[in-house]
């Protein structure tokens, strides 16, 4: 029973709910991105390179690659091996799929970048609406006598 009130006093932590929450956020944050990079973005990154999809380019290491890929063009009117079927055949250096989750990274930091400078941008907004913190106030006659006897006490031979 102690375990069950152990835990329960770890699950509700602030610290835990915070963590949590964020972890919830942010996975529907990285929905939201990646909806964002491949419907939005990409598309016309694509058309302005030529239809380019970037996950199937690889370079062959081995022959039965190469050989892979000359029966499958010349039954395919000169269609290049898919990269999975390229694999399947033997060793390649996939360096395509490297570049589009490269680029789908640096968009997607890109985009958080520009999410906390928003964020920021309003926490300096609020703060500048809040008015100046209140002088201190002068210290009380009790205080005053107090200091006075304690620089008496100090200076006394």
């Amino acid at each position: 029973m102690k375990i069950i009130q152990e835990f329960k006093a770890f699950a509700m932590r602030g610290n835990a709910v915070d963590l949590a929450v964020g972890v919830i956020i942010g996975a529907a944050f990285g929905k939201i991105v990646t909806a964002l990079v491949n419907d939005i973005i990409m598309p016309p990154i694509g058309k302005l390179i030529g239809n380019l999809d970037f996950t199937n380019l690889y370079l062959p290491m081995a022959e039965r690659v190469v050989r892979a890929q000359a029966v499958y063009a010349e039954a395919h009117h000169g269609l290049k091996l898919p990269l999975e079927e390229a694999q399947k055949a033997g060793p390649v250096f996939a360096w395509g799929d490297f570049v589009t989750v490269t680029l789908n990274f640096l968009i997607v930091a890109f985009c958080v970048f520009l999410l906390v400078k928003g964020i920021n941008e309003l926490k300096r907004l609020e703060a500048a609406k809040l008015p100046p913190p209140a002088p201190p106030a002068p210290p009380s006659p009790e205080e005053k006598l107090l200091t006075e006897i304690r620089d008496l006490l100090k200076n006394r031979p």
